[in-house]
């Protein structure tokens, strides 16, 4: 066969994969559904969250004075927390309160290292004088419920493991500073209905002794910026 009469099979080659190359590309950006101003899920799985994306790393923060580390609780799924230690805790004789907060973003979005919630625990935590422990869990589309929950009350347990009863948890930070008989738990938005349920779930199941005085909803609208 010459070149002359090869050429238009070779171009007809060509056209017809770069035509189906865009449409699979272009089904493949298709929106299969979104939820506003929090999630936008494409048909070909791909999850592009809107909101609560930004993330700033642990330090000494040099306003309030409180110390932040992250910390690997659940290596297998990757449940994490976010430990805040005020300047007070240092040379204390009396140990202080603790408080396990649960972030919100209605099961889709943020996490305890997005810049509110950083702030906002660092103010808490330097105004209330007491420990935190910001809960890392896993979120939806693709970690359907009731996954949030199962995580926040895995880390609730990792808390508790760390009590007199509990269990020899091992983190510093919680057995030389936490009162283990003043515990609060508190969450926004999402974050306060998983605190309520995992509160719920501590009054039927053994927590090492653990006293949870509290359980605080917040309003995130309303919090003002550090």
């Amino acid at each position: 066969m010459s070149d002359n009469k090869r050429c238009p099979f070779f171009l007809f080659f060509i056209i017809f994969h770069l035509l189906a190359a865009q449409s699979f590309a272009a089904n493949s950006t298709n929106i299969s559904y979104e939820i506003e101003p929090f999630i936008r899920v494409y048909k070909n799985g791909t999850v592009e969250r809107l909101t609560g994306t930004d993330t700033v790393l642990p330090s000494l923060n040099p306003k309030s004075k409180v110390l932040s580390k992250d910390i690997i609780i659940e290596p297998s799924v990757n449940i994490s927390a976010r430990l805040y230690l005020p300047s007070s805790a240092a040379g204390r004789s009396r140990k202080l309160p603790l408080l396990v907060y649960i972030h919100g973003g209605a099961f889709f979005t943020s996490s305890p290292f997005t810049s509110i919630y950083h702030s906002y625990l660092n103010s808490v935590v330097a105004e209330a004088n007491a420990i935190s422990v910001s809960v890392n869990y896993r979120l939806a589309p693709e970690h359907p419920l009731p996954a949030a929950y199962e995580d926040s009350w895995l880390v609730l347990q990792w808390v508790f493991s760390h009590s007199k009863d509990g269990g020899g948890g091992t983190e510093a930070w919680l057995q030389n500073n936490v009162d283990f008989d003043r515990v609060y738990v508190s969450g926004d938005s999402a974050g306060g209905n998983i605190a309520h349920n995992v509160v719920v779930r501590a009054g039927l199941e053994e927590t090492g002794g653990v006293r949870i005085r509290g359980l605080f909803l917040n309003c995130p609208h309303f919090w003002g910026k550090e």
